[in-house]
C-alpha cells in the first residue's frame, strides 16, 4: 500500500547506504527509536550525523519494503559536539579521518565546522595540517553549502534536485547567487530547464520582462528551438517577429537587441540569396568551415589512379556482372576527383558500385575507411561490402566533456590515416558531425559520400546533402535505373513510384508489399497487433522484438505511436510474475520491452559482447530491456550492438519501440515494415516520409488502413523546408577559407 500523501519527515542521518555522486540519487537510514527508517531520492550531499527534513510520502517496495520516497531534502549542520565529531569521522570531508576529526572538535568544540569552512588559517595552525589540505577542507564545505542552498532555491520553481546537480556541476557553489542575477543562464546549456522556468524565476527577482538578459536569450531560444527542427539559421524578419511574439514584446525591443548581439558576434549576420539571416556562432561556423573546407580539398585533390578502364574491366570479369554507363561513370569519378556525391534510390545499384570502388582502391594499394552515422547503417555497409564500417563518431574517437559535448580526438592535429573515406546513409549526417568529419580529414584523401537525397533530411540542424548536391559546387553521380533483380521487389518499385509522384500497386497479393483496407482506426490497430504476435512470426518466422517495426506518421491519435504502443506492450510483453518492471509517471517498463533512446546521453556506460566499452547512448539507438533493478534502480539494456545500464531517473530519454515514427527510423532496415494508414495533416503526411517508410523494410512492408491516404501523402510534395546556407557558401565564388 502507498500514501501519496505529502509528508514531513526529521531525523538524523544513521548510514548511508548508496549515493550516486553523478546525479545525487541516495538511499539513507534515519533514526527512529530503536528502528531505521529508509529514504530515498535525489539529496544534496549528506553524511552520517546531519540532521534533515524530508518532504515526500511512504512507498512500498516490493523487494525492500516501506521506504520513504523524498522530494526535498533540506539538511542542518550538526552542532553539538559529538554529533560533529561523528559527522566528520564519517569521512563527510574528504582527508579528515577519525584522529583528525577528534583533534578538530576537541580544538573548536561546537564551532569546528564554521571554523573549517571559513577560517582555514586557524585548521592550519593545528599540528599535521597544512594550509593547502584547510584549504580543501574549506572548499568542501563550502561547496556541500552551496548544493544545498541551490536545491531550496530552485526547488520553489519546481526544478527537481536532479536537474539542480546538473545546474550545480556547471556553474559551482556559487550557482544560486548566478541565477538570481540573471536566470536566463540556464538556458546557456542543456541542463533540462526550459525558458518557461527561467521566466519564473525572473518574475520572482523582479526582472523586467524587457530586460536585456531576457531578450538576448529569447532571441536564442528561439534559434536553438528551432535547430531542432532542423534549421542552422533564420530570416532576420522572421527571427524578429518570432522572437517578439514569443517574449511578448515589442519587435523594436527585439531588433534593437538583436543588432547589438551581432555587432558582438554573440549572432551571426549573413546575406544568403540577397536576405538577411540570422545565426548562433556555432551553426554559422560550422557550415562555413565545411565549405572552405571543400574548397581547400578541391585545390589540393587526390593523387590521380591510373589504369581505371581496365580495373572496371577485371571486376566485371571476377564478379560477372556488366556495369550500367552511371555505374562505371560514378566508379570512374571516384577514383579521378577527390570529392564525390553518389546517391540514388533503392535497387540502382549502390552497393555494386561501392564494392567496385573500394576493390580497385585497395588493389591500388590505397588505405580505405568505412563509416556511417548509426550503428546499425554501419553493420548493414560492412555486410554488403565485407569491409569494416565505423559509426562516424567511433571512427572520430569521441569522448564527452563536463557539459556533455562530444569531443573528438580525430580532428585538425590528429587526422584519420586514410588515403580514401567512404560514407553511407549521408541524409542524416547533420552539419556539426560533418563539420568534425571535414576537420579530420587528411588533404589529398578522397571522400566519398553515399544516401538517397529524396529520403528525409538529418535530425540534426543541417540539410548536408541536399546542400551539397544543389551547390554544383561538387561532382555528383544519380543512379535512377533500377536494375533487372530490384524489379521483383514491389517494394523497390512501390518506393519509386511513390517518389515519382505516382500511387504505388496497392493490390498485389503475392509479393512483398501488402495493403490491408480496414474501415476504422481501432479494428486497424487490432490488426496490427495480430500482425506482429501471430500472423508475421508464424507465416515467416519473424521476431516481433528483432525482425517486426511498426512507423507512424504520427505520435498523436489512435493510431500515434503511444497508442500504439500501448497496445502492442500488452500484446506483446504482458505483465508476469517472472518479469519484473518499475512504473515511472504513467508508463510501466518491464524486462522484455522493446525501447529507444530518445535523447542523446554521452554519461551511459557500454559494453561490447568482444569486451570492448566506452559510454554514450544516442538518439534512436533501438534495444530491450534485459535487467530492471529495483534496488540499484537500474535498467539494462541489450542495444543492438552493446549493452548499456540506465538509471530510472533517465527513464524520461526511453520511449517505447514497438512502434516508432518514420523520422526515427532513419538509418535502420527491418525485415518487416508495417504502417498505419488514415488521412492526417499534410504537415506530415508527405510523400518523402511516405517513401521514407516504405524504404525501411528489407522483405515485407504491409500498410494497414484507408488507400486515401496514401494518396494523400503521395500528392503531397511538400518538401520540409529549411533555412541552411552550406549551398550558397559552397557557391560563393569568392575564397571563404
Amino acid at each position: 500500500m502507498e500514501d501519496n500523501k505529502l509528508l514531513r519527515l526529521e531525523g538524523n542521518v544513521e548510514n548511508i547506504v548508496y549515493r550516486n555522486e553523478e546525479n545525487g540519487y541516495t538511499v539513507l537510514e534515519l533514526a527512529d527509536g530503536d528502528d531505521y527508517i529508509t529514504a530515498v531520492g535525489v539529496m544534496p550531499p549528506v553524511n552520517p550525523g546531519d540532521s534533515v527534513a524530508l518532504i515526500g510520502s511512504y512507498k512500498v517496495h516490493p523487494s525492500y519494503g516501506r521506504q520513504f520516497s523524498a522530494q526535498t531534502c533540506e539538511i542542518s549542520r550538526p552542532t553539538e559536539t559529538a554529533d560533529i565529531l561523528r559527522y566528520l569521522s564519517s569521512g563527510a570531508v574528504k582527508g579528515v579521518g577519525a584522529s583528525t576529526a577528534r583533534r578538530l572538535v576537541e580544538e573548536f568544540g561546537e564551532s569546528t565546522l564554521d571554523v573549517m569552512e571559513n577560517e582555514p588559517d586557524r585548521v592550519a595552525s593545528l599540528k599535521g595540517i597544512s594550509k593547502q589540505r584547510a584549504l580543501e577542507f574549506s572548499e568542501q564545505l563550502r561547496s556541500n553549502a552551496g548544493i544545498r542552498t541551490l536545491m531550496l532555491f530552485l526547488g520553489e520553481f519546481g526544478i527537481s534536485n536532479a536537474v539542480a546537480v546538473k545546474i550545480f556541476n556547471a556553474f559551482g557553489s556559487s550557482s544560486a547567487e548566478r541565477i538570481k542575477e540573471n536566470p536566463y543562464i540556464l538556458l546557456d546549456r542543456d541542463l533540462g530547464v526550459g525558458f518557461e522556468a527561467a521566466d519564473f524565476i525572473a518574475k520572482k527577482e523582479q526582472l523586467p520582462p524587457d530586460s536585456q538578459s531576457r531578450i538576448r536569450a529569447g532571441i536564442a531560444y528561439v534559434l536553438r528551438h528551432n535547430e531542432g527542427n532542423g534549421h542552422t539559421c533564420l530570416p532576420k524578419d522572421k527571427l524578429r517577429r518570432v522572437a517578439a511574439d514569443f517574449l511578448k514584446l515589442e519587435e523594436s525591443c527585439v531588433l534593437d537587441c538583436m543588432e547589438d548581439m551581432c555587432f558582438e558576434r554573440a549572432l551571426i549576420e549573413d546575406k544568403l540569396e540577397g536576405e538577411l539571416f540570422v545565426f548562433l556562432p556555432e551553426m554559422h561556423r560550422s557550415e562555413l568551415f565545411i565549405a572552405s573546407r571543400i574548397k581547400l580539398m578541391q585545390s589540393f585533390p587526390s593523387e590521380r589512379i591510373s589504369g581505371i578502364e581496365e580495373a572496371i574491366e577485371d571486376c566485371e570479369e571476377e564478379d560477372g556482372i556488366l556495369y550500367a554507363d552511371l555505374q562505371k561513370q560514378a566508379i570512374t569519378s571516384a577514383l579521378t576527383e577527390g570529392l564525390l556525391v553518389l546517391t540514388g534510390g533503392p535497387g540502382t545499384g549502390k552497393t555494386t558500385t561501392l564494392n567496385a570502388i573500394i576493390k580497385i582502391l585497395k588493389r591500388k594499394g590505397r588505405k580505405v575507411l568505412l563509416a556511417a552515422p548509426t550503428g546499425r547503417a554501419a553493420q548493414r555497409m560492412s555486410e554488403v561490402t565485407g569491409e569494416e564500417a565505423k559509426t562516424l563518431h567511433r571512427l572520430l574517437e569521441v569522448s564527452w566533456d563536463k557539459q556533455d559535448n562530444p569531443v573528438f580526438s580525430k580532428n585538425e592535429r590528429n587526422q584519420l590515416k586514410c588515403d580514401a573515406l567512404i560514407v553511407d546513409e549521408v541524409s542524416m549526417v547533420d552539419c556539426l558531425i560533418l563539420e568534425s568529419l571535414t576537420r579530420a580529414l587528411p588533404l589529398g584523401c578522397r571522400l566519398i559520400l553515399v544516401g538517397d537525397s529524396d529520403q528525409l533530411p538529418s535530425v540534426g540542424a543541417g540539410n548536408v546533402l541536399g546542400d551539397l548536391i544543389e551547390s554544383g559546387a561538387l561532382p555528383v553521380i544519380r543512379l535512377n535505373e533500377i536494375f533487372r533483380q530490384a524489379q521483383k521487389s514491389l517494394i523497390i518499385t512501390n518506393a519509386h513510384r511513390i517518389v515519382n509522384g505516382e500511387m504505388p500497386v496497392l493490390k498485389s497479393t503475392d509479393r512483398d508489399f501488402f495493403f490491408l483496407y480496414k474501415n476504422n482506426k481501432t479494428e486497424a490497430g487490432e490488426v496490427i497487433a495480430d500482425l506482429c504476435k501471430n500472423r508475421l512470426p508464424k507465416a515467416y518466422g519473424y521476431s516481433p522484438f528483432e525482425n517486426i517495426q511498426v512507423l507512424c506518421p504520427s505520435k498523436k491519435g489512435e493510431l500515434g505511436t503511444a497508442e500504439l504502443n500501448h497496445k502492442l506492450q500488452a500484446a506483446l510483453n504482458p505483465k508476469a510474475e517472472d518479469k519484473p518492471e518499475v512504473t515511472i509517471g504513467s508508463r510501466t517498463f518491464r524486462v522484455g520491452d522493446k525501447v529507444m533512446q530518445i535523447k542523446n546521453n554521452y554519461d551511459v556506460l557500454w559494453k561490447r559482447s568482444d569486451g570492448e566499452h566506452g559510454t554514450g547512448i544516442f538518439n534512436g539507438d533501438i534495444g530491450v530491456i534485459r535487467g530492471v533493478d529495483r534496488r540499484a534502480k537500474q535498467f539494462r539494456i541489450e542495444f543492438f550492438d552493446k549493452t548499456a545500464t540506465l538509471g530510472f531517473d533517465a527513464a524520461s530519454e526511453l520511449d517505447f519501440a514497438y512502434a516508432v515514427t518514420v523520422h526515427k527510423s532513419q538509418g535502420n532496415e527491418f525485415d518487416a515494415v508495417i504502417i498505419p494508414m488514415y488521412p492526417g495533416t499534410p504537415r506530415l503526411y508527405y510523400r518523402n516520409l511516405l517513401y521514407t517508410a516504405v524504404t525501411r523494410a528489407k522483405k515485407t512492408l504491409i500498410l494497414v488502413g484507408d488507400p486515401a491516404a496514401v494518396e494523400q501523402m503521395v500528392n503531397n510534395n511538400r518538401q520540409t523546408k529549411r533555412y541552411t546556407a552550406l549551398r550558397e557558401f559552397l557557391s560563393r565564388d569568392e575564397s571563404v577559407y
